[in-house]
């Protein structure tokens, strides 16, 4: 798509881009080094993709310089038999004299009525045109977890699992493997073992800004139902603090009832746009895990 008055140009993202793409980045959003910008790309370049879909989303650009850029994240789910679609639209930045053509990106980022978008990490001041722009929230708010002053299931085992974990005794071959993909990333993943049953969790490391001080955290990144969460709390609890991360970060609609901690709906707000809505405590596969820790 060529507007020849500016001689700006909108098109996919390829592999021979992600310097540019990094730099734009980069200066685009002050608060990320660089390396960031690349581990990420680098991190999705290496992912399995769905078919049909782009690798990395799209720029604008004018006489070969990138003056605008939308990443799209996109995964392929299985919550049922049925696999559903899930775009991560993430890091969308277009530089001050470009910022007529932003439409454009918008406009090719929400195509597929197939796909669902998901806007994880809107800043507050986005939130009145994220909405306007026809994306619903699914998630209002985050619920601040001390999860070591919940209660223990008696015989409560938590198991650490890395990318060379092999098969864990409770859980599925799908849910093993999620556990090491993400392990890879730099998440923490774990296995609670029940006497009844075991439970797969996610973690990423957080740093929460309180005053001018961070404070180290952990975000639930992915478990079942949030439900089981509450039910492991105590479990979990005892590993995190060995990692020095007291806190537990889990994305809500409101205060969590069986679970020490507070909530703010001031922050954390998450959107989506399309035919599945998603669920609370699925981080997978976002800018989350594949940007950081």
């Amino acid at each position: 798509m060529a507007l020849e008055a500016r001689k700006v140009r909108c098109r996919e993202i390829g592999a021979a881009d992600i310097d540019a793409v990094s730099d734009l980045l980069t200066r685009g959003f002050p608060g990320r080094r660089r390396d960031y910008w690349l581990r990420g790309l680098h991190r999705h370049g290496a992912r399995d993709l769905p078919d049909g879909c782009p690798r990395y989303g799209f720029l604008l650009e004018t006489a070969g310089r990138v003056v605008g850029v939308l990443l799209l994240l996109y995964a392929a789910k299985r919550p049922g038999q049925e696999q559903i679609l899930r775009c991560n639209v993430s890091s969308w930045y277009v530089e001050p004299d470009f910022r007529n053509y932003a439409t454009l990106l918008t406009s090719m980022a929400q195509k597929n009525k197939q796909v669902t978008y998901v806007n994880i990490s809107p800043a507050v001041n986005t939130w009145p045109i994220v909405e306007a722009l026809g994306f619903k929230r699914y998630c209002n708010g985050m619920f601040f977890a001390v999860p070591l002053l919940s209660r223990t299931e008696k015989g409560a085992r938590v198991e650490v699992v890395t990318e060379a974990t092999g098969e864990v005794a409770g859980l599925s071959e799908a849910e093993c493997e999620l556990l090491r993909s993400h392990a890879a990333y730099g998440c923490l993943a774990l296995a609670v073992h029940l006497a009844d049953c075991t439970m797969p969790f996610l973690f990423v490391p957080k740093r929460v800004k309180h005053g001018r001080f961070p404070f180290p955290a952990m975000q639930l990144v992915y478990c079942r139902d949030v439900a089981e969460f509450v039910r492991c709390a105590g479990a979990l609890g005892r590993k995190l603090i060995w990692r020095g991360r007291p806190l537990a970060i889990v994305d809500a609609l409101g205060p969590i009832e069986g679970v020490s901690g507070f909530y703010l709906d001031s922050r954390g707000r998450k959107y989506y746009r399309g035919p599945n809505p998603p669920r609370l405590a699925d981080l997978t596969e976002t800018e989350l895990v594949l940007f950081g820790p």
